[in-house]
């Protein structure tokens, strides 16, 4: 969302929010996707991973009530049928056409179906914490970060929620602190078992730079990033192929994970060090569960190997790292699918430097970097390849790091 764009849709949510309640909102807050840029599945491993924050924004208009009610509104999910919410959860009184009115205090974890169940979780998360937020808000919300793709559309309407509550209620979070209770909504009273990764990039990140974050102690270092002033483009494709999390194989891989802390008796795979890969792998029989210690911690390295490239000015040589991680991804973690693959192996074809998978995968979407000479060819070359395969149209454009969660109005 840029800073002209920004009044506006502060206006369009406010409107929307008196169109549907019949007052005008307390204010207005939005909170952006994010595309990771190198580390993937390593955060629930206490491992480094290095997000950017997308132009693309959850907003949400939201007012305090006294009566303990919470209502809720999607203007992407109008159109389909209202979620059917145990009686114990809904609220008395019937709301406008397309609101989904609830208790506070019978807020359950799998209780609420569908979209609600992000901004309820928050909700719930907050009380469970013991911040008072009981009292309950009148919610609109609207999002331009697509769905299924990758891009943590989830984790913006987390932390657009809990931000806006954490401001009208005075609840005096932090950026990491909110991101910790909304990854614990999505974890806990969703049923996706994610990690912080999502809800830190979509709370804490700033505009022109990567979020290198340290998953294990959330210690976040902001990392200059222009990929412009190297004559360079990145390149966000959206494969169009849709992949629930919660289904089970994003868990298999997490339960992987752990198993392989336990095999090698460390507490998390974190504390493998790259430079005893070789032996830790000797020592797992199960080949899964070695093929994930083996992703995880050469990610890991990835990370820092970004880093110390940035740290040097040679953007350019990021790109050959990012191909690393997606093979890793690809042929270890097994997270990804043709769709995601096509696009790789056509933008490098073109002359992209580097591509990857990106997100929990099976699905979603991929990152390209390429030469600012090269990115319409190489975004060319990924559609007629996606055409010759029989695949639908995939959607790319172009992405710059944005800033972080904030409040609009």
């Amino acid at each position: 969302m840029t800073a002209t764009r920004a009044p506006a849709v502060a206006e369009e949510a406010a409107a929307r929010f008196r169109e549907l309640y019949g007052a005008a909102p307390d204010g207005v807050w939005a909170a952006p996707g994010r595309v990771n840029l190198i580390g993937e599945y390593t955060d629930f491993n206490d491992g480094f991973v290095m997000p950017l924050a997308l132009p693309h924004t959850a907003v949400a208009a939201v007012a305090r009530r006294t009566d303990g009610r919470l209502r809720l509104h999607s203007a992407q999910a109008q159109a389909q049928a209202q979620p059917r919410v145990p009686a114990e959860a809904r609220a008395g009184a019937e709301g406008p056409q397309g609101v989904v009115e609830l208790e506070a205090a019978g807020l359950r974890p799998g209780a609420v179906p569908g979209w609600a169940a992000y901004p309820a979780g928050v909700v719930w998360a907050l009380r469970e914490a013991g911040h008072p937020v009981g009292d309950g808000a009148d919610i609109h919300l609207s999002s331009t970060v697509p769905t299924g793709a990758g891009l943590s559309s989830s984790a913006a309407l987390e932390v657009a929620t809990a931000l806006a509550l954490n401001d009208l209620y005075g609840l005096g979070l932090t950026g990491p602190g909110l991101a910790v209770l909304a990854q614990r909504a999505e974890n806990a009273f969703v049923g996706v078992p994610c990690g912080v990764m999502d809800q830190m990039a979509s709370a804490c990140c700033a505009a022109g730079h990567l979020l290198h974050l340290d998953s294990r102690d959330l210690t976040c270092r902001q990392v200059p990033f222009d990929p412009a002033a190297h004559g360079l483009r990145l390149l966000v494709v959206d494969t169009g192929v849709r992949h629930a999390l919660g289904d089970g194989a994003y868990a298999e891989r997490r339960a992987a994970c752990e198993a392989g802390a336990r095999a090698l008796g460390v507490r998390t795979l974190r504390e493998v060090p790259y430079d005893a890969l070789p032996e830790a792998l000797g020592r797992l029989d199960d080949p899964a569960v070695r093929a994930c210690v083996r992703h995880v911690v050469s990610e890991n390295r990835r990370v820092e190997r970004t880093m110390a490239l940035l740290g040097a000015g040679d953007v350019r040589a990021v790109g050959a790292v990012l191909s690393e991680g997606h093979a890793s991804l690809r042929d270890d973690l097994r997270v990804s699918c043709p769709e995601l693959d096509l696009v790789v192996s056509s933008a490098l074809a073109a002359g992209a430097l580097g591509a990857r998978m990106t997100g929990g995968g099976f699905g979603g979407s991929a990152v390209v970097l390429a030469g600012e000479d090269a990115a319409d060819t190489v975004a060319s070359a990924v559609a007629r390849a996606f055409a010759e395969a029989g695949y639908g149209a995939p959607r790319t454009f172009p992405t710059v790091p944005s800033e972080g969660a904030h409040r609009l109005r």
